[in-house]
This record gives C-alpha cells, structure tokens and sequence, in this order.
C-alpha cells in the first residue's frame, strides 16, 4: 500500500500480509530499484497466535510515496539477509534479530544494538571486529566518556597514529522506551515522548500529537501548524549553534565556541519565553500549540534580527581562519555513494550531497505556505557538514522572520484547545510519522488494536543509522580527529539506546 505523505495512515484490512519470505524478497527488489528502507521491524503477536511475529517495512520510492510491507512470521525463522547486498538495512535487521528472534542468514555485521531482552547487561561479550598484525594496536575510549555526554564504547583498531577501523558499542544506558509508551494513556504519553530523546523534543512532541490527531480525525488549524514549525526552527536554530559551538572548541577556535555558546542561549531562552522550557518542552501537545501573541511575535522577530548579525560575523571569522580550514577540509570524508549506501540520512547525508529533507519533499501546511530550499554540500567531509550546518541556520532564520510577519496566519489563535474528552483512535490501523528533526526524520509508526487501543509504539531516532557513518568515517584518518568528526555528526547516544 502507498501514500505520499510523510504523515499517513493506513487500514490494516488494506495490507496485505505476505510471509516474511516474500517480504525480504519484496524490499530487496524494491531496494534494487533505487528505493529506500526508512524502517524495518516486528513485534510480538499474541493475538494471531503463540510466537508469532508481525514484520512490518517502510520505504520511500524516489517519487515520495511511503510504501508499507507486511509479514507474519514464526519466532526464531530464517530468512535470506537483506544486508548483504544493501548495507542500509543493517541496523534493521540487527535490531529485528535483537527484538524478536527472527534470523537474517548471511548477514556480516550481526551484532547487538543496545544489548535487549536476553542480551540486557551482557556488554562484555560483544564481539568486538579484530584487526591483525604486529605493529596493530587498540584504543579503547568510554563507556564513561571524559566530557559530558552520554556512554558509549569507542573502540579503535590502529596502525601508528592511522585508524583502519572504528566500532562503535552502544546500548549502556537502554531505558525501554518503546514498552512504557504502552504502559500509560495514549493521549498523555507527551511528556514521555518528549524525554525519548531531550535535545529534539519539539521533533518527537510534533510526530506524536500529528499521529493522533490523524488517527481520530481530528484536523488542526493552519496556526497551530505554523506554530510548531516555529518550534521545530528554533530547535533546530540551538542544535545547529551547540554543534558548530562544539566544533569550534575542538579545534582551539575558542572565539567560535564562546561566541555560538553566547547565540545559543539567546535562542532557546527565546523559546522558554513561549513554552516555559529552553527545549521547547510543553510547546506541542496533541490538538495544540503554544499561541503565539503579538507581543511574543514581536518578541521573536527582535531576537532573531539581534542574532542575525552576529552569527553571519562569527561564520566568516570561523570560515576564513586558515587553522579551521587546515583542520576540516578532507578530515572524516563520506561519499555521497557511501552516503547512499549506508542509509545516512539529515545532515550528514545532505553534507554529502544527499538531497532528503522531508520538509522540502513533503512540505505540508506549515512548509508548503512558506517552502524551504533544499540545502546540501558535495563533499561529505567535516568542513562540508560545518558549513551545511551554518547555511541551515541562514534558512530557517529566514522562514522564521518571514513566518513571525505574515499577518495571515493569525499565529495568537494557535492554542486554541480542542474536545476536553479524549477521541477514540481508529481501530486496526498504523499510522507513519515523520518529521524532520535537527539529525533527520524522526520516525514513529502507532498500531491499533480491534478496540482502539495502542498495540504498538514503534520509535526511530535519525541517529541509528548515522552512527555507522561515523565509524566509516573515521577509516584512514588520524586517532586525533575523532573529536571533530564525533562532533560534526553531533549523533544522539539516547536517541539510540531507546
């Protein structure tokens, strides 16, 4: 079954279930078609029998229409590996073995993702990739990482100072999103959903409260769209800043770090002047937005013009200093064919010349009123994924002050609440939401069962497939420029280790 929308709900009496046989075959031919695998997954199906698995695939064919695949399976039953050929199921498949036992045959990279179900606490007997030879060494950072972000075990295989191979161990800090998000309410699950992953709460708020409000026919104002694309702007505005910010300290560029510290903070202080949170916490919730009034309109439109300026001074500063172009020019290198291969999608993907961004492709309400221009850079290394970052930034300034004065849009209406009782979802149904966040579209797929109720919660962080482009990217470069090529993928270790 098809649609164009990267909000879409379809009818599980429209899709037709194949054997999980026939449903590898299916993503392998489509794959070998050009399309692309957004997800893969199972869950458990004790309504249609004991070990049973229920399989179900996302793609997107080139001209934009999702693509849902179905399956049922028995637990613990092979199948022929999609990874082989197309290494961008990897992570999916990995995940599908971890989840529900289902076994890819052939596949060369099967290895736990954030160490689940029989695997939980079982870290040490990851099998680590060795790399032979006499004058081959290893280096071993994390899980307790020296800065302040989260644990991860970074594992690199060295020849002198030369990296021939990253591997990545992820999965410390696995908190089971995925089963508490059953556990509670399906119209108070927000705050949860907004904690899955912090920095991209408003990304994560908005996918949530559209899957809702689709599954019970429950349209939202113009406004109310317009104002959680503001949202999702400013996010993205303080992630871009904490990221050039990080890159800039890693370099010694300190007049960068402290000068994108400085911007940042007026950004999301902006934001906490309309939600009450610097992360856009309580901005979104399902049927709502925070309206904006006239004052806060203005509000923004004066801190945006202030912060203009002074972004566009420290970006030519930063990119005309000949040590952060000695530093990021041809440093952490992935290909644009690499890039496809992987399945790298956000930032990292459009850095190597990748044109996915699903708020140009599929625009909606709020984008279609005021289109974004597609942003990308040829080259894939870390200058190019510092200078994307930047040029991210200049666009959506732009489609914010030109949003904060359209006077049409009447955005002080934007919270206007809807029914106080809670609607009835529509029963046996799955609903795909994507919505492009600041690492790429966060990806959350609802099931209903017979009686409405959530069956099942799937989540994807844009992060999961992009940390093997990490790892890739390190190959053949200095141990030394792990930082900067860490930090210009700026990946997410929670949104990962769900």
């Amino acid at each position: 079954m098809t649609t164009a929308q990267a909000l879409a709900l379809f009818p599980l009496r429209d899709i037709a279930a194949t054997s999980l046989q026939e449903l590898m075959q299916l993503c392998g031919q489509r794959l070998q078609a050009g399309e692309r695998l957004l997800t893969l997954f199972g869950r458990p199906a004790p309504e249609l029998g004991v070990n049973i698995i229920v399989v179900t695939a996302v793609l997107q064919p080139a001209q934009g229409a999702l693509v849902i695949l179905r399956a049922t399976a028995q637990r613990g039953e092979h199948y022929r590996c999609l990874t082989a050929q197309h290494p961008a199921a990897q992570i999916f498949e990995r995940e599908l073995w971890e989840q529900t036992g289902l076994f890819p045959d052939d596949h060369p990279w099967l290895k736990p993702v954030r160490f689940e179900g029989e695997r939980q606490q079982r870290m040490l007997e990851y099998p680590f990739f060795k790399v032979r030879g006499q004058e081959v060494h290893e280096v071993g950072v994390g899980p307790i990482h020296a800065s302040v972000i989260e644990p991860g075990h970074f594992r690199f295989m060295c020849l002198g100072e030369n990296v021939h191979h990253l591997e990545i161990q992820l999965g410390y800090q696995h908190r089971g999103v995925e089963g508490l998000l059953l556990r509670r309410p399906v119209w108070q699950l927000t705050p949860l959903v907004e904690s899955i992953c912090g920095d991209s709460a408003v990304a994560y708020a908005w996918g949530y409260g559209a899957a809702l409000e689709l599954m019970s026919n429950q349209p939202v104002a113009p406004a109310i769209q317009a104002s959680r694309a503001i949202a999702l702007e400013m996010e993205r505005i303080a992630m871009h800043l904490a990221t050039l910010g990080g890159m800039a300290t890693d370099i010694a560029f300190l007049q960068g770090g402290a000068t994108y510290g400085r911007l940042r903070t007026a950004i999301i202080n902006a934001s906490q002047r309309v939600c009450g949170n610097r992360f856009g916490r309580g901005w979104i919730r399902p049927g709502q937005a925070k309206p904006l009034s006239e004052a806060l309109q203005q509000d923004l439109t004066r801190t945006l013009r202030a912060f203009a300026p002074d972004f566009t001074q420290i970006n030519q500063l930063m990119l005309a200093a000949r040590s952060v172009q000695a530093r990021l020019h041809g440093t952490g290198t992935v290909s644009q064919q690499a890039a496809l291969d992987l399945g790298l999608t956000g930032p990292v993907a459009r850095a190597s010349g990748v044109a996915l961004d699903h708020r140009t492709q599929w625009p909606g309400a709020a984008y279609g009123h005021a289109p974004l221009p597609m942003v990308t850079e040829p080259d894939g290394d870390c200058w190019a994924r510092m200078r994307l970052r930047m040029r991210e930034v200049d666009a959506s300034l732009a489609w914010l002050l030109q949003l904060l004065g359209d006077t049409t849009l009447n955005l002080s209406q934007a919270g206007q609440a809807q029914s106080s009782t809670p609607a009835a979802l529509q029963a046996e149904a799955l609903c795909v939401s994507l919505v492009e966040g600041t690492r790429g579209p966060v990806l959350q797929v609802l099931e209903t069962s017979a009686k409405g109720e959530l069956r099942h919660y799937k989540v994807q962080d844009p992060s999961t497939a992009n940390w093997f482009g990490l790892a890739f990217a390190m190959r053949d470069n200095a141990i030394s420029d792990f930082p900067i090529c860490n930090k210009s993928f700026d990946l997410s270790y929670c949104g990962n280790d769900l």
